[in-house]
């Protein structure tokens, strides 16, 4: 291998390793609302939901925004930081997250669907239809302190899409929800986390600082964010194996670094005991 091939190899592994161990700590929620079915589990109980809200609270962790969290993230400042986000834009958040939300001293974001305000959940064949924000209620949470953020149109997925349907997705929505809130909407949301690269690219072209996707992938990055799905069995044992896998997850090269750090410890103190 030559030098140069070399050092360029040596920069890709730092710049993977480096996106590794930031990568924030993100919670993805949908509906916070009473329920009796829930046939594609995206509802959690209120009660479910201030039992996840104490936990963090007491673990040292606050929920914030995504604004905020990638702004700390720039300014290595997101230690104990959560990314708290809500998909869809359910009414329920009013009633039910708001509050919780404002107990804890926590914020979030909320990303709604700008051509259905006032609407329900058509997409989910099975319902059971849940409402969705109105035009006053995104700008009473906007008021409240949530960031806004767009989770397109009209739900739907977006890989392979014409040209005209990304630009009213991606593009028109974030002006419907800027004119609505007053927020400088600075954060998509991939409906289903669908997204491949000329739909990633597009939404970077449209002026957006990030992009919040489900999974991991090859486009995993600031503008296709990996996020843990939070339901309603996630009781505090479980958010925080979570918490755990997702540090185990992104920190490895921090965790190795420590742990051999302690072998070479171990291996002091022997050859001193010896």
């Amino acid at each position: 291998m030559t030098a140069a091939k070399s050092a360029a190899v040596t920069a890709a592994m730092t710049k993977t390793t480096a996106s590794r161990a930031t990568m924030p700590f993100v919670l993805m929620y949908h509906s916070v609302a009473p329920y009796e079915e829930d046939p594609y589990l995206v509802t959690v109980s209120p009660a479910r939901f201030e039992q996840q809200m104490r936990w963090l609270h007491s673990r040292g962790l606050r929920g914030a925004s995504m604004r905020e969290l990638l702004d700390a993230h720039r300014n290595g400042s997101a230690r104990g930081l959560v990314g708290l986000t809500f998909d869809d834009g359910y009414a329920d958040l009013v009633e039910h997250v708001l509050p919780a939300l404002r107990r804890h001293g926590f914020t979030a974001t909320v990303f709604v669907i700008a051509g259905r305000l006032g609407g329900d959940n058509a997409w989910d064949a099975a319902g059971p239809r849940k409402p969705l924000l109105t035009a006053r209620q995104v700008r009473d949470a906007a008021a409240a302190g949530v960031e806004i953020g767009s989770h397109g149109l009209r739900h739907v997925s977006l890989p392979g899409s014409s040209d005209p349907a990304l630009a009213e997705e991606i593009e028109h929505s974030r002006g419907v929800l800027q004119d609505i809130s007053g927020q400088d909407v600075r954060g998509f949301c991939y409906p289903y986390g669908h997204l491949d690269e000329p739909v990633l690219a597009r939404v970077r072209a449209a002026g957006y600082d990030y992009g919040c996707a489900i999974w991991r992938s090859e486009l995993t990055g600031r503008h296709a964010l990996p996020r843990t799905y939070v339901g309603a069995a996630d009781s505090p044992l479980r958010l925080r194996a979570k918490t755990l896998r997702h540090r185990l997850t992104w920190d490895y090269p921090r965790a190795s670094a420590l742990r051999r750090r302690g072998e070479r410890a171990d291996m002091v103190n022997l050859h001193h005991s010896g």
